[in-house]
């Protein structure tokens, strides 16, 4: 039988949280840095905690001011590899008051799609997990260095796909200053997520199809339509016989 992960990055003060939360399987949980406080992040692993949906650390650049969206080349990757255990202790500390395990970590924005395309920021990310906790559950996109590097290191990972996102002909995101990157259509999303769950393939925006590994589908909550289509993808998930569950 067919199973994959839904995962939302919460705690980042959308407001709709609560909403959402009920359709997916993994939370990845701001720290603070590019949003929320640990007062968001202690509510939001609650309404995690008690849909049974698995807590993740979801770590950023100090970029609060550009929610954690915007480059910063000039950081070395032993900065980057501090930067992440900050986040990851302050995460463990908030999952710890809730009574929570802590089961994956997913970088955010900027981080995250630098991390893809830089195999030594991706091998500071990386070490950074598994000198805190190699237990953990590493996500990263699909066919990146994110995915590669953490795997040699012999981190568990999730390759990660995206129901509310374009790609480019080589697997890379469609850049948010570029037309298309965002997908607000619903059926649109829904056929992205089934292609790429059942084919093993996503179609860029010039009409390829590019592979793929879909173990984990993001779906972002500050999206237009984050909490319909959260709701609409679990359903159809559902009636396709796919088993929804945390990796």
């Amino acid at each position: 039988m067919i199973s994959c992960d839904l995962n939302c990055d919460m705690g980042e003060g959308i407001g709709n949280d609560e909403t959402i939360m009920p359709f997916i399987t993994s939370a990845n949980i701001a720290c603070g840095y590019h949003a929320g406080d640990e007062t968001t992040m202690r509510t939001t692993v609650m309404l995690a905690k008690n849909a049974g949906v698995a807590v993740g650390a979801h770590p950023s650049f100090l970029d609060r001011e550009n929610f954690g969206r915007t480059e910063m080349n000039d950081m070395r990757p032993k900065q980057v590899y501090h930067l992440v255990t900050e986040q990851l202790k302050i995460m463990r500390h908030v999952a710890a008051y809730c009574n929570a395990p802590l089961h994956h970590v997913k970088p955010h924005g900027a981080l995250y799609n630098m991390a893809a395309k830089d195999a030594t920021l991706a091998v500071a990310i990386a070490h950074a997990v598994y000198d805190f906790d190699k237990s953990l559950v590493l996500f990263g996109l699909s066919g990146s260095y994110s995915i590669s590097e953490a795997k040699a290191m012999g981190i568990k990972t999730a390759s990660e796909v995206f129901a509310d996102r374009s790609y480019q002909d080589d697997g890379s995101l469609t850049p948010r200053t570029k037309p298309n990157a965002l997908i607000e259509d619903e059926a649109q999303s829904i056929r992205q997520v089934i292609q790429m769950i059942k084919q093993g393939t996503v179609t860029s925006t010039s009409g390829k199809d590019v592979p793929i590994i879909a173990e984990t589908i993001c779906l972002h909550s500050d999206g237009k339509n984050a909490a319909a289509f959260a709701r609409a993808i679990y359903s159809k998930l559902k009636s396709e016989n796919i088993t929804i569950k945390a990796n």
